[in-house]
């Protein structure tokens, strides 16, 4: 098992800029993909993307391609989201997830370890 910490949530104005952290601790070494997700208000889940620990590799759901990236810090095992041009339509928890699963993990039941969340409220 692994845990999982977000942070760096918080209110942001349209078109604004926001990087959320996950710091990820326990037993790291099995879980090569990091997801990250969001649930907005009264809808289901939604995949953002991943990125691969090993090799950096990334994916992004079409929605948030060219807004935002994802990378990581071995060093410090920490995985991050950064999210430019934000819209309200971005408003959601944000939470990060941990998978062993290769392939594409893009659904909720390919990941295995969740963090709590973090809020994001993009304001107009």
């Amino acid at each position: 098992q692994v845990q999982l910490v977000e942070s760096g949530g918080g209110l942001v104005q349209a078109g604004g800029s926001l990087r959320l952290s996950c710091v990820v601790s326990g037993r790291t070494f099995r879980y090569d993909t990091m997801g990250w997700f969001r649930q907005a208000p009264g809808k289901e889940q939604e995949f953002v993307g991943f990125i691969r620990w090993s090799s950096g590799a990334t994916y992004y759901a079409d929605a948030v391609k060219g807004r935002f990236t994802i990378s990581r810090d071995i060093a410090k095992n920490t995985v991050y989201l950064q999210m430019s041009s934000l819209n309200p339509e971005d408003t959601a928890v944000y939470a990060c997830a941990a998978s062993l699963r290769v392939g594409v993990p893009s659904a909720p039941y390919h990941y295995d370890s969740w963090g709590q969340g973090t809020q994001v409220t993009v304001s107009s």
